[in-house]
């Protein structure tokens, strides 16, 4: 294995001193700097990310017995990716029918690509959610929870409470989480309140973990690792944050109280479980509409402007949103050159949220970014951190505790700054190690033999021909594309690709 590093890796250690520096910048308390919770979850960081990307490589390289575990064991998480696809698609089969529900049957009958996102995507995140619910009550996510927990809280020194919760959002969603330390709201210092509230928007949920390794599998090999390992890795990140920003000065009540998390049955779980999905489903769905719409006015009311940027660009969301972030986006590791769109994905994931940045890295062009970079926006674009998401967890947990409702609102931007921050570390931990670490694997790229699979998540293997589509039909685009000018509205409306 070449091992490659140079300035790009050195800047985004700078980067990370950096990132601290930020939250410092913001902190309450600026002489009590937690030197030790910083170094200690820079530490696990980098642990977390050679255990999974470095410890198979040497293993297989000095014959060390073991040396696959850890690969197999992702590569069979992959399998169970294209299982629960293909079980999503036979229920949308049955409730959309044959064509609307199976995207290979639709593209046979109509010879373009179907509606494949409301009716193939995000039921998706019904299927998870119900999973979930179910290993919950069986207790196998708890043990893993729970075991996260202890880490933590031996590592860090963070409460018990704090500690659950920071576990919980590895693999729960930003309002789900906390519901495990409901009875300890009340008592909670403002620090861990804000680490609670932070590490909710530094993760996201395993019901949309999913359809974003959907999403980008085509262009970005082993994604799934990625975004399991960003979820894990961010976490230490926002804790430290949090801590810097509002340094601990007191003790909660850590008495044993029993949560009332908890499902009454196997059937509860399942159907709550896929209750909730439906909730997530229509937020998502709801927040899209809204967002997109908002896009394309500002994009239009943007490209009125009189300036040409060459090439008949115009001025656009993306490029104001890319010149705010392209200095984080540097420091972390990107290239210059790159920096301004590594920086509008970060835009569009605070501004929006990170489904829509998400979709639009999908949609990028390989040519358009190398895979480094690509890598580097994924890490720093996982999580929940956006302006919607502000409202989302302040309501959820003022209706757990109405009593705290006044901090909740006094800590929400900081919440935002410290979750955006958290990504951006992880991501910057990745641009400091050389790239060959994380370089492709065969072993980890699945075979989708479905039609269906592969319209969903298509693969580097051979592609099936495709009819052409009819005439007329608008190629896909990028989301966040500039509004097209008065004299290119066709004077009949089209049909659209979705």
């Amino acid at each position: 294995m070449n091992i490659e590093w140079g300035w790009d890796n050195a800047r985004a250690i700078i980067g990370l001193f950096v990132i601290v520096g930020i939250a410092w910048a913001l902190s309450e308390n600026r002489r009590k700097f937690p030197w030790k919770i910083v170094l200690g979850a820079t530490i696990m960081m980098y642990f977390v990310i050679l255990l999974l990307f470095w410890m198979p490589i040497l293993f297989t390289q000095f014959n060390i017995p073991g040396g696959h575990v850890i690969r197999d064991a992702l590569n069979g998480m992959n399998n169970w990716i294209d299982v629960l696809i293909a079980a999503t698609r036979e229920g949308t089969k049955f409730v959309f029918g044959p064509f609307i529900g199976d995207q290979g049957a639709w593209e046979k009958l109509v010879g373009s690509q179907g509606p494949i996102f409301i009716f193939q995507l995000l039921p998706l995140i019904i299927v998870i959610g119900s999973l979930s619910a179910i290993l919950w009550h069986w207790g196998i996510l708890k043990v893993i929870t729970r075991g996260f927990a202890a880490v933590f809280k031996r590592t860090m020194g963070i409460s018990g409470p704090a500690s659950l919760s920071v576990a919980a959002n590895i693999f729960m969603g930003q309002t789900e989480a906390p519901l495990l330390i409901k009875p300890y709201l009340k008592t909670m210092t403002r620090s861990e309140l804000l680490i609670v509230m932070a590490t909710g928007f530094a993760t996201i949920a395993g019901s949309v973990l999913v359809v974003y390794v959907t999403l980008l599998r085509p262009l970005l090999p082993n994604v799934l690792i990625h975004l399991l390992t960003v979820s894990i890795i961010a976490s230490p990140a926002a804790v430290a944050l949090s801590l810097v920003m509002i340094p601990e000065t007191g003790k909660s009540d850590e008495e044993s109280t029993e949560s009332d998390f908890k499902y009454h049955s196997t059937m509860d779980a399942f159907a709550t479980g896929a209750t909730d999905g439906i909730a997530i489903i229509w937020n998502i769905a709801t927040m899209l509409i809204a967002a997109l719409a908002l896009v394309y006015i500002a994009n239009s009311v943007l490209g009125a402007v009189p300036i040409d940027f060459g090439g008949g660009k115009r001025l656009s969301l993306d490029m104001i949103l890319g010149w705010l972030f392209a200095p984080l986006m540097y420091v972390a590791g990107v290239p210059w050159e790159e920096a301004v769109k590594a920086g509008s994905f970060v835009g569009q994931k605070t501004v929006f949220t990170e489904f829509v940045a998400f979709i639009n890295l999908g949609n990028l062009p390989a040519s358009e970014m190398t895979e480094r970079t690509r890598t580097l926006v994924t890490y720093a674009i996982c999580g929940f951190a956006n302006f919607g998401s502000m409202g989302i967890l302040i309501g959820g947990l003022s209706i757990m505790c109405p009593e705290r409702r006044p901090d909740f609102l006094a800590l929400s931007w900081k919440t935002l700054y410290a979750g955006t921050l958290a990504t951006i570390m992880a991501a910057a931990v990745v641009g400091s190690l050389p790239y060959s670490l994380f370089k492709s694997d065969d072993s980890l790229t699945p075979v989708v033999q479905d039609a269906t699979l592969a319209a969903i998540a298509p693969v580097a293997v051979e592609p099936a021909p495709i009819a052409p589509a009819p005439e007329g039909v608008a190629p896909a685009a990028p989301i966040t594309t500039p509004a097209p000018t008065p004299d290119m509205v066709p004077a009949a409306p089209t049909p659209q690709t979705p």
